[in-house]
């Protein structure tokens, strides 16, 4: 899995690299064939920073979640939730658990 950390308008230190790709690592654990994870930090406003998290998996099917506030890491971990919750609802139709029972007669 190849994660790839940018920043945009500005710069982070390498601490926040390292403390922003431990907390995308765990994306891995839903899907199996993940192939690479994209974080773009948007600085353009240094008051309110955006995160954008982009998963790309083996399967036809890719994640993507964004969002903006006034904590950095805040935004890291509600991206990773979007994705997450993302992924699941992907896992559950993959599996389809729900689907009904079909009566014989």
């Amino acid at each position: 899995m190849n994660i790839q950390i940018q920043s945009r308008h500005g710069s982070i230190s390498e601490a926040t690299r390292e403390k922003i790709a431990g907390k995308v690592e765990k994306l891995g654990r839903f899907i199996e064939r993940v192939t690479s994870i994209d974080v773009v930090v948007e600085l353009e406003k240094p008051d309110q920073p955006s995160v954008e998290v982009v998963v790309l998996t083996e399967l036809k099917h890719d994640f993507r979640a964004d969002y903006a506030s006034g904590d950095l890491f805040g935004c890291v971990d509600q991206a990773v939730d979007k994705i997450e919750q993302q992924m699941r609802k992907f896992k559950e139709k993959l599996t389809d658990h729900h689907a009904k029972d079909v009566v014989k007669e």
